[in-house]
């Protein structure tokens, strides 16, 4: 009889082991669906979450009501029809429970992402920033925060302090100048690479990662570096004990070297920690500041990774948004007017150098500046709004991001670059540049002559033009070169003595007509 009694009971424990789990559990939202959040506006919304499986679920808001049920894995989501501008509005999510999500707007959504530039908060940088500082002091009723998937806040003095400075002065313009809500959802981490910021499968499966890869491999010797690496180690733990002996500090151990298209660190780690969470809230579009750390994978550079980067956010995001992204190096050219604000701590006019800068000079900042050939994808001109790793001036770079924001994506009559070349046409001893984007027109500043462009003959050897306005382009010439080939303007990564500007008050980019050129 006992034993009949411990079969019975033991079938029954196994029976209910085999019965659904939490067929009673309560719909829940993610953390980024909460009360004070901002919808993007005139798309269709998203709106997901958890409930048992197969449970009926109904989303309500304004005149909107949508219904689905839950999978098998207690998943479920709907999409709200494209939304006006406007609110406060109340959503409800009802299934077995019902959540209220209250004081609701309607309005433009925008995503903060990268490094310190981007991390670095409001309060970190209002002593340095007079603008800023102004803006902090602020009511921003229909301006909304959210880091890294997290529940938004309403801007306040409580909140806006430990928000992005630079998102804030962008959200800011943004905000003033459309006259909608604003949504700001910011996840950025200080000293970081770009390849944590992508998750590993979409680096995996770049084909233009995977080539590059394949080309650094076909010329890099790992077992070198491993046998190089053995012996600085053997060298730094010598350095190390003296260090001990003398009293003094012990140096930097060595970085361990990695095999072609891997990283020392976790690739998509910061992504998976501060992006996904968001995904995939409906958003206008990313406002990216990183470059200082570069990719951090081993034969892959910036451009190449940032293109991975951008096609695999729209990708698992399920939108093909604008991309703004602030250039680098920051700093590095003169401004049009130092008294303005926004280029307030923008660097002096200075004398042309000698010669011309050596190539390499001007390459990190070309590389930079090619990231905005990617596809739906925007640079806010930085040169000269201020030097330094971590600029100041985190009012002036919100402010030039919300100008490519409301020119390149809202279609406002507002210029966002300076010239872009465009062509170079050789009319025997001199050479034509035309520009992209020379809006108001052409025109130099500070000095009394436009320079900063050289001039080079078949031999590649680079000197000094003098340059002319010509209606829209600019003449250049140098008798020492009677048959130019090629012209290069600013490409260097200080710049300070380049004086082309558009009448906006915008510096035209570095170039080089020579692009193979060493």
């Amino acid at each position: 009889m006992a034993a009949s009694r411990r079969i019975s009971a033991f079938l029954g424990v196994f029976a209910l082991t085999l019965l659904p789990a939490r067929v009673t559990a309560d719909v829940k939202l993610p953390p980024v669906l909460s009360s004070h959040m901002v919808l993007q506006r005139e798309t269709a919304v998203p709106v997901w979450g958890t409930a048992a499986p197969e449970e009926k679920v109904t989303v309500k808001f304004r005149d909107q009501e949508k219904t689905t049920t839950a999978g098998k894995d207690g998943k479920w989501s709907v999409k709200l029809d494209s939304l006006k501008a406007g609110g406060p509005d109340t959503l409800t999510v009802t299934g077995k429970n019902t959540i209220t999500l209250e004081d609701v707007l309607v309005g433009e959504v925008w995503v903060g992402s990268g490094q310190s530039n981007m991390d670095g908060t409001v309060g970190g940088y209002v002593k340095g920033d007079e603008v800023l500082t102004k803006l902090a002091a602020g009511s921003y009723p229909k301006i909304r925060l959210s880091k890294s998937g997290r529940a938004w806040q309403e801007t306040n003095d409580k909140t806006v302090n430990s928000h992005s400075a630079l998102l804030f002065a962008f959200g800011v313009n943004l905000q003033k100048e459309l006259d909608v809500p604003v949504g700001l959802m910011v996840g950025a981490v200080g000293g970081t690479p770009s390849g944590y910021w992508l998750s590993e499968k979409a680096y995996r499966g770049d084909e233009a990662c995977q080539a590059v890869v394949k080309k650094f491999a076909a010329t890099y010797d790992f077992e070198k570096a491993k046998t190089d690496y053995a012996d600085k180690l053997v060298a730094w733990e010598k350095a190390v004990e003296q260090a001990k002996k003398d009293g003094k500090n012990p140096p930097g151990k060595p970085q361990a070297p990695v095999a072609a298209g891997e990283s020392g660190g976790k690739i998509g780690n910061l992504y998976e920690a501060n992006i996904r969470p968001m995904q995939p809230f409906a958003i206008r579009g990313v406002v990216w500041d990183q470059g200082e750390s570069g990719t951090a994978i081993n034969g892959v550079d910036q451009f190449t990774l940032m293109g991975a980067l951008i096609r695999s956010w729209r990708a698992e995001w399920g939108q093909d948004f604008p991309f703004i992204y602030i250039q680098k190096a920051s700093g590095g050219g003169c401004a049009w007017d130092n008294a303005d604000p926004v280029t307030s701590k923008g660097e002096k006019f200075s004398p042309l150098p000698k010669t011309v800068p050596a190539t390499g000079d001007g390459l990190y900042r070309e590389l930079h500046i090619r990231i905005m050939n990617h596809p739906n994808t925007f640079m806010a001109i930085s040169s000269d709004l201020g030097p330094g790793i971590h600029p100041s001036n985190k009012s002036g770079y919100g402010a030039r991001a919300s100008q490519v924001a409301l020119g390149a994506v809202y279609g406002k009559k507002v210029e966002y670059y300076g010239p872009v070349y465009k062509s170079l046409k050789i009319d025997g001893d001199k050479a034509r540049v035309t520009f992209d984007h020379v809006g108001k027109g052409l025109a130099f500043r500070h000095g009394d002559k436009l320079q900063g462009f050289a001039v080079a003959g078949a031999d590649g050897m680079f000197k000094w033009a003098d340059a002319e306005i010509d209606g829209d382009t600019v003449v250049v010439s140098n008798s020492a070169v009677p048959k130019p080939v090629a012209v290069r303007y600013g490409f260097a990564s200080n710049h300070t003595w380049a004086n082309l500007f558009n009448k906006d008050g915008l510096p035209a980019l570095p170039f080089r007509s020579d692009p193979e050129g060493k």
